[in-house]
């Protein structure tokens, strides 16, 4: 077990199946704190475990819907939502097709299951089947690194449970344990109350899956995600006066959309789903004083730029949030 942010290669082991990305990160070890450790996952499953690391991981899994007893306790916790939604009927074709993927990329299909629903993950595996290999194995791997920041999570909740709490009551730790955080999460849900008072319209066609600027938040000083958030995206209106330091003018921003954080830490959809977003200034607030009223910070506002040479990219805003500190970075 994971002692104050220190750890084992087979404590790493359980959250990957990849014996260079277990090596690396508990060599990095120990951590000061979740998001340090989350930070440092990132680093070294996307820039130093290669294609042979990923499949090993892969491989460490069960094929979604799978329900031998045999499965891994945190694989039947992460994919208990799709199983409790699942009919005979859904089970057979979530195996038909996890066989047709399997002989068409080599690997097992990946998804970070954790809240979805069997019809949702199989309408993704049938949408995904559809990828060409090489941009299929990049989503599985970043449905890869989603799964082990969601572990690293779990690692670091239990490392403050004694033994003794968690042998009296399994089920409530288990319980506590399921819907871990989701760092690179991103998959959406209920969609977002556009303001009257709009930013300059977004244009452009659908091809994507979700929008262009997604965010999630969590709470590191508890290592699980924050629910109940409000979160507003914004864009600065003028496109020829970018906001500055010294710039006073607190309406220059126009509301792109809003949402509530749900149980796994998710913002509902912020903006539509459109192939090329406007470029120019954004901000996305967090009212961060309902959910820790105790806390130093009111709110959480970060201000980040999408030029033009980027406009068919994803930006992935989230929130690392305890009382007394807050941190960001962009995500996948």
């Amino acid at each position: 077990m994971a002692t104050r942010g220190q750890l084992a290669v087979e404590d790493v082991l359980r959250v990957n199946g990849s014996r260079r990305f277990a090596a690396a990160l508990a060599a990095a070890s120990p951590f000061a704190s979740l998001a340090d450790a989350l930070l440092a996952a990132r680093r070294i499953w996307l820039n130093e475990v290669d294609v042979n690391g990923w499949l090993e991981a892969f491989a460490a899994h069960p094929a979604i819907g799978t329900t031998s007893s045999s499965a891994p306790k945190w694989s039947k916790e992460e994919q208990s939502a799709a199983l409790a939604t699942a009919t005979d009927l859904t089970l057979q074709e979530l195996a038909e097709w996890n066989a047709r993927y399997r002989e068409k990329f080599g690997f097992i299909f990946m998804i970070c299951a954790s809240g979805r629903t069997a019809p949702e993950v199989l309408a993704e595996l049938k949408r995904r089947y559809e990828n060409r290999p090489i941009v299929e194995l990049e989503v599985a791997a970043q449905e890869e690194l989603k799964i082990t920041e969601l572990r690293i999570a779990k690692l670091f909740s239990s490392e403050a449970a004694s033994p003794s709490s968690v042998e009296e009551n399994p089920t409530s730790q288990s319980d506590k344990a399921a819907d871990r955080m989701r760092i690179i999460g991103a998959h959406l849900g209920s969609h977002a109350q556009h303001s009257a008072n709009k930013a300059p319209e977004i244009t452009g066609s659908s091809n994507r899956t979700r929008p262009p600027i997604t965010t999630h938040v969590l709470d590191v000083a508890r290592g699980s995600p924050a629910s109940g958030i409000e979160v507003h995206l914004e864009m600065w209106k003028d496109a020829s006066t970018p906001p500055s330091f010294n710039n006073k003018d607190f309406n220059g921003w126009a509301t792109v959309g809003s949402s509530v954080t749900n149980n796994d830490g998710r913002s509902g959809q912020l903006m539509d789903i459109v192939d090329s977003v406007t470029p120019g200034f954004y901000r996305i607030s967090f009212n961060t004083s309902k959910y820790a009223p105790s806390g130093f910070f009111p709110y959480v506002s970060i201000i980040f730029e999408i030029k033009k040479n980027q406009t068919t990219e994803h930006f992935h805003v989230p929130l690392l949030h305890s009382p007394f500190s807050f941190t960001t970075y962009r995500g996948s």
